[in-house]
């Protein structure tokens, strides 16, 4: 048996392989440097033109670009008229943000297990948790796979709720040959630089409805209107605005924009790379049998995000954590996501006790994500693969 390189051994690479990379081409960068030499480095065209190729990307009416994906999620929950004494469900495998924008509201986060196989929010666990105290529901779209997006819009029909997809990890997939962005009440998107797409931080939510559109724009913008027909007291006068609600300093800049829109161009190469990858991945883990392939849903053409490797740890000898350190020892360098967000110590203070989520639980005890972006070479790909191999070789019962 080859020793592991924790032990001694020589590892599968030299140089490390993280599990995400931006990838910035000439392009992206001239498109920067073209804004900032113009007359607008601010609130300027680039935001509009960000905005419609949005549109044009997602399917929906309307876009409002904000300063990253936890801006979008903060605002989209307050368009959506959370607070005090309201109860809205969250995925319980999320980023913290997913959660923490009800909380940012004064309503209560309500967390709901996953699916074993999918990872996503399990629509039945939803009903079992609605109260008359629901207002609404945070579905996250988790590894880019999208959620049962039929099955949650008919309970939110059934009980009057209102939903706010979390698809920082979904820009170019599509549901039932629909895009993401287009489907939810609210969808929010992060262009952090581990996304499909980047320009280093950045956010956006989509809506087809007018009036929250109007809401989210305000909201981004101080709570402060140009717009006659939103004022308390209109005036023609081209200098007047005013602020008819309290809200934030959440906007893009434009040389940010503009690289956003350099790389949404790029999108279907983005996109079909990381099926490529996905695709060697799952056709490698497949016939290995102390690993769980994640099962996507029919319905969801799935630009993937993330790669999820999950251990059959009744298969191994190791825990997660031993896999994890051998594995980053030979220069693949995995991550977690995520702890469940309730076991976070803030959570932990509010009285959100373990074992709520015993799926989501047993999911982070025995999960790790591995590398995946545009930019990793097959010869890479096929390191990564070999890494994992002789990893489960090694503690293989």
């Amino acid at each position: 048996m080859e020793e592991l390189a924790i032990f001694g051994g020589k590892p599968v690479r030299e140089k490390k392989i993280f599990y995400g990379r931006q990838c910035v081409e000439q392009d992206d960068v001239d498109a920067v440097v073209e804004t900032l030499m113009s007359d607008y480095v601010t609130c300027g065209p680039k935001i509009v033109e960000l905005e419609k190729k949005l549109c044009e990307v997602t399917g929906a009416r309307y876009a409002v670009a904000v300063c990253n994906g936890t801006a979008a999620l903060h605002l989209a929950a307050m368009a959506a008229g959370f607070g005090p004494g309201d109860e809205v469900i969250v995925s319980s495998i999320t980023f913290a943000a997913s959660a923490n924008c009800v909380r940012y509201c004064g309503a209560t986060p309500v967390f709901a297990d996953i699916n074993n196989e999918t990872y996503n929010i399990d629509p039945e666990c939803i009903r079992r948790l609605i109260t008359p105290k629901t207002k609404g529901i945070v579905a996250v779209d988790f590894t880019g796979q999208a959620t049962e997006l039929d099955e949650i819009r008919k309970i939110c029909k059934e009980h009057n709720l209102i939903l706010i997809e979390d698809a920082a990890h979904a820009m170019g997939t599509k549901y039932n040959g629909q895009p993401v962005g287009s489907i939810a009440d609210m969808t929010c998107f992060s262009f952090h630089p581990v996304k499909t797409v980047t320009c280093g931080e950045g956010g956006a939510i989509t809506t087809n409805d007018e009036a929250l559109y109007r809401h989210l724009a305000r909201l981004r913008t101080h709570g402060i209107t140009r717009n006659p027909e939103e004022m308390v007291h209109p005036t023609d006068a081209a200098w007047y605005n005013e602020q008819v609600e309290l809200g934030f300093n959440y906007r893009l800049t434009d040389f940010q924009a503009a690289m956003l829109i350099s790389q949404l161009r790029k999108l279907p190469k983005f996109s079909a790379r990381r099926k490529e990858i996905v695709a060697a991945y799952d056709e490698a883990f497949s016939k290995i049998p102390e690993i769980q392939v994640q099962r996507e849903i029919p319905e969801s053409d799935t630009t993937r995000h993330l790669y999820i490797l999950r251990l059959r740890l009744d298969k191994l000898t190791c825990d997660r954590r031993q896999f994890f350190d051998a594995l980053y020892a030979e220069n693949t360098c995995p991550q977690v996501h995520y702890l469940p967000v309730y076991w976070h110590s803030y959570y932990e203070k509010l009285g959100y006790p373990k074992g709520l989520c015993p799926n989501a639980e047993r999911f982070y005890e025995s999960s790790m994500s591995i590398p995946l972006y545009y930019s990793l070479t097959d010869e890479e790909v096929r390191d990564v693969i070999r890494a994992v191999e002789k990893v489960v070789a090694y503690y293989r019962k």
